[in-house]
């Protein structure tokens, strides 16, 4: 059964998880493009705080029932302008870890009742219950982070 609690203690155990594995990294490599075009694993990283700061704000406005839409945002403009290329690894590493302990502290406070809460999706197909929002949103980074884990490699 899905819970706000089960749904932040997955996020806190992919948090952990990822840092055991950031931990190891090589500096040089988080800054290796795989190919023209392709996020360097600290572009990936930073478009995982982009996430995280995109969600933040639909975790929050979700428990509203009178929320219309969740909000989307341009994933590759957002990793351009923010030129995580050049941020240190180890500050990116801090800020994703801090802000997702936060996320998940807001998970785990949200009343269950919110979970049901239903507005459009950010492309305006369909509907998205909070609680699909979520779980979503550690599926996506669960997705990113195995990304990591082949770049660092």
């Amino acid at each position: 059964m899905t819970t706000p609690a089960t749904i932040a203690a997955a996020l806190h155990a992919t948090v952990d998880d990822a840092l055991r594995m950031f931990a190891t990294a090589d500096h040089t490599r988080t800054a290796t493009r795989p190919a023209p075009g392709k996020w360097s694993p600290r572009e990936v990283l930073g478009h995982l705080i982009d996430s995280a700061s995109t969600n933040h704000r639909r975790f929050v406005m979700g428990q509203s029932p009178d929320l219309q839409r969740f909000d989307g945002y341009d994933q590759n403009a957002w990793v351009e302008r923010q030129h995580y290329q050049e941020a240190p690894w180890r500050d990116l590493v801090a800020l994703w870890s801090a802000y997702n302990r936060h996320l998940a502290h807001v998970i785990a406070t949200t009343p269950a009742a919110a979970l049901a809460h239903a507005a459009a999706a950010p492309d305006g197909e369909g509907s998205l219950t909070l609680a699909f929002v979520m779980e979503d949103y550690v599926r996506h980074m669960r997705h990113h982070l195995d990304q990591l884990r082949s770049l660092l490699a």
